[in-house]
């Protein structure tokens, strides 16, 4: 026996209800991942880290 299929039915795409670009980060994402990740290996002065006005860790 046979099974009946549906002609009119569209073919299904493997992917559900995600967009073809899913799991990809946008251009502006990188761009600011870039970015902070220079500030974090960038080199600190004594200047910078007065500028913070964070608590101070001796303390």
């Amino acid at each position: 026996m046979r099974a009946s299929t549906d002609t009119t039915a569209p073919a299904p795409e493997g992917r559900g209800l995600q967009s073809p670009a899913y799991g990809v980060p946008s251009p502006g994402l990188l761009a600011r991942a870039d970015r902070g990740f220079a500030r974090f290996l960038a080199q600190h002065t004594e200047d910078q880290d007065d500028r913070a006005g964070g608590e101070d860790p001796q303390r």
